[in-house]
């Protein structure tokens, strides 16, 4: 079989089966591609075949996301500690000891959490669009933190009301120019809306927002993570992002002043969709530099 090509399989992970998603050959490299929100290992589809001639990718989905199970809460805690044990798990299953890490949305927080467990394993990072920094959080958080500050009913449909095809759709396209909106593939909510409409995915998706509140109390934790073990790090940004404007990035240099920043001044939350071969020699030259 040609290593250049994405394998696909499935893979049993604490009782959990899970998606996964290979390219490369086994012997290279590794990157690990944990995904973001509202979406799963298919936002690296394209990225994977693309670094598959010098290192291998491995990308899987969530459980409670994608093509992954969706065990019930008393087998599994829906919260970034029990996804960054699913991390940890994945990465023991494949026996993998040393790898680079990509950060991005909901996985830079699952990852920062896994890389302070084992920082012996992260041979450098990766950071799209991942917010580490209270003083940065981006307009768009002003829903959640109305909520934060007003447990009630009205303060939390905005939450339940997010989770929806339409706010799938929003997340991918509501921030970026209409030329920059239409390089992006309706695909994206298209195809994972009908994955995510389960009451039991509906109340994972609305419950990892409501911790982001207590999420909040690592972000100091992560920092000096950075601080201490100063990894290689690539931070590659798309600054139309409500979440996590350009501030947000350049705050990563207040720990990592060694990092190299490079913002994609167009591009929003999903830069790989539409900003690809920008992204894409910035990935394969760190690599070559910090991988190997």
């Amino acid at each position: 079989m040609d290593d250049r090509g994405v394998r696909h399989r499935h893979l049993d992970i604490d009782g959990c089966r899970l998606f996964l998603r290979e390219a490369g050959p086994p012997d290279a490299p590794v990157l690990v591609l944990p995904h973001g929100y509202p979406c799963s290992s298919f936002q690296f589809r394209r990225l994977m075949p693309a670094l598959s001639d010098r290192w291998r990718t491995v990308a899987f989905d969530w459980p409670g996301f994608g093509y992954s199970e969706t065990p019930e809460p008393g087998r599994f805690d829906y919260d970034f500690d029990g996804y960054a044990g699913t991390l940890a798990a994945v990465t023991e299953g494949l026996g993998l000891s040393r790898y680079a890490l990509w950060l991005h949305d909901y996985g830079s927080q699952i990852g920062l959490r896994h890389a302070i467990a084992h920082p012996d394993r992260i041979a450098a990072l990766i950071v799209q669009n991942g917010d580490i920094y209270e003083s940065e959080l981006g307009p768009k958080y002003a829903a959640i933190k109305a909520w934060w500050a007003d447990k009630s009913a009205q303060k939390h449909h905005p939450l339940e009301e997010a989770v929806s095809e339409d706010g799938f759709r929003h997340e991918f396209v509501g921030e970026v120019s209409p030329a920059v909106a239409a390089a992006m593939p309706p695909d994206l909510w298209a195809l994972h809306w009908p994955l995510m409409d389960t009451p039991a995915r509906r109340q994972i998706a609305i419950g990892l927002m409501e911790k982001l509140e207590d999420n909040l109390t690592w972000f100091p934790r992560y920092q000096a993570y950075l601080r201490q073990h100063r990894p290689a790090t690539l931070i590659v940004w798309g600054p139309q992002d409500g979440y996590m404007p350009a501030g947000a990035a350049r705050a990563y240099l207040r720990d990592l002043p060694e990092a190299e920043l490079h913002l994609l001044e167009d591009a929003g939350h999903w830069l790989l969709e539409t900003h690809f071969d920008a992204a894409l020699p910035l990935v394969r030259d760190f690599l070559g530099r910090s991988l190997g």
